[in-house]
């Protein structure tokens, strides 16, 4: 009697898992075909008007350019010469050294000869001590900030507090955007008065020429971890965000490119300094507080200004990142599940914060689970050939369909990788991420939700690498 009890838990507990499976897949290939939908219309629109004619026009919004960095001496420097070299009418630089214990400090000052000047600074947001500013009077729109240490969150409040445009875009120091991609990022602001937040598309610079601080020529990393991540991050911009953007639901502003209306950051106090996930807890925190008052308000995102970083290359690293990216989505559904399956927050409580609760953050571990269970409840007579199949099938095929629909998405719109043998290495890729990669990065993210509590304060460290320059 125990034993068919037992059976019959076993036989339901994988159909669970089955079905669940082909549940979120499914989700995945809606996303699919609105992106498909979406980025044509994009492609269209932008083809047909003339946004240069922005970069010169006196009209455009002023932009304060945040690069908060803590020992980023390798890439620092190149990375201050392509924001310098923007094609923007009118902008600010402000690096904000947050305690740095290398020679980021120093680097910053010696290669753009910067002084220390006696500039009053209005707290509208608490921060950590700023120790001093230096600017060169010859780079006018570039500031440097030296503060305690405080963490990111911390050091991003201090530039807030420092700049002087109404809006704010935060950028990783690590990070090079491309020469127009100011103009692109903050059209939604200029086209609708009640946007309040843009995030644009990351992309992999690994294995990329840079020179000055300008990406020359694409190339792709030799690092099949970093190759894995560029098929990774087509994915979840070009499908995935395109998709919540549809419904006003976008969580996620990457803290590597995003764009935020100043006065909306500083009214629900800026950047939370008590987690690693600063970012993704903005954006929810701005979805509740206009939606809890009532107001009006957009946060979008925008396929085309790109921003190209830094993967980790290493198995370390990568665990590093992606642990802490799972504690940072744990730590804002938290913070705000009182959220959660509320009509009074329309469409975020009912729609967005179930999903990134049951699929996000708890489908690694049904993910896991049914990559164990499912093949032994077959190999041992408890599961028929039908059922395992289709687990199979939901399973990998699906992330396959996924995967190669994203590099199509791809090529068919920006084709930012035009070589034929680049497209056919990125498919490659594509298919084979199914077949180990995927399951490790859910791993990952296992190691995240078991270690919440006493990693949810720690950032940790991912190694940085100096960018391939051109003679």
């Amino acid at each position: 009697m125990e034993a068919e009890f037992l059976k019959k838990v076993v036989i339901n507990f994988n159909h669970i898992i089955i079905y669940y499976v082909i549940i979120i897949n499914l989700i995945y290939f809606i996303q699919l075909i609105i992106a498909a939908i979406n980025l044509g219309d994009y492609v269209r629109k932008i083809r047909y008007s003339d946004y240069k004619k922005y970069i010169s026009s006196e009209n455009m919004l002023p932009i304060s350019i945040l690069v908060p960095a803590y020992n980023e001496e390798k890439t620092i420097v190149e990375n201050i010469k392509s924001l310098i070299s923007l094609n923007y009418p009118k902008f600010e630089v402000i690096v904000i050294n947050d305690g740095s214990k290398d020679s980021t400090l120093n680097k910053v000052i010696n290669e753009f000869g910067l002084k220390k000047i006696n500039q009053p600074v209005r707290y509208r947001l608490s921060t950590k001590k700023v120790n001093a500013i230096y600017r060169n009077i010859d780079i006018p729109n570039l500031i440097l900030v030296d503060k305690e240490n405080g963490g990111k969150a911390d050091a991003l409040n201090a530039g807030i507090n420092v700049s002087n445009y109404p809006i704010i875009t935060s950028i990783d120091a690590d990070s090079i955007l491309e020469s127009d991609s100011l103009v692109r990022v903050v059209m939604p602001f200029i086209e609708n008065k009640n946007t309040v937040a843009v995030g644009g598309i990351v992309r992999i610079a690994n294995g990329s020429t840079i020179k000055n601080g300008r990406l020359i020529e694409l190339g792709l990393p030799k690092s099949k971890i970093a190759m894995f991540q560029i098929v990774e991050y087509l994915r979840a911009f070009l499908t995935g965000r395109i998709a919540w953007d549809a419904i006003n639901s976008l969580l996620i502003v990457s803290g590597a490119f995003g764009a935020f209306k100043k006065e909306a950051v500083i009214e629900v106090g800026g950047y939370a300094r008590d987690t690693i996930g600063e970012d993704m807890e903005l954006v929810v925190k701005l979805h509740e507080h206009f939606l809890r008052n009532k107001k009006n308000y957009r946060i979008k995102f925008i396929p085309d200004p790109v921003c190209w970083t830094q993967a980790p290359e290493t198995l370390k690293d990568l665990r590093s990142q992606r642990r802490r990216w799972q504690i940072g989505l744990m730590d804002s559904l938290f913070r705000y599940k009182h959220m959660m399956m509320n009509p009074r927050y329309k469409q975020i409580g009912l729609i967005a914060f179930p999903y990134f609760f049951f699929f996000e953050m708890l489908g690694p571990i049904i993910e896991i689970m049914g990559y164990i269970l499912i093949p032994i409840a077959y190999f041992i007579g408890l599961l028929n050939k039908k059922y395992f199949i289709l687990f199979l099938a939901a399973s990998i095929l699906y992330g396959v369909l996924l995967s190669l629909g994203a590099i199509l998405l791809e090529e068919y719109t920006f084709n930012k990788y035009p070589g034929f043998g680049q497209l056919l290495k990125l498919s490659f890729y594509g298919i084979l991420e199914n077949f180990g990669y995927r399951q490790l990065t859910a791993l990952y993210r296992i190691d995240g939700l078991m270690n919440y509590k006493r990693k949810r304060r720690s950032w940790g460290s991912i190694k940085r690498y100096v960018y391939k320059e051109n003679a």
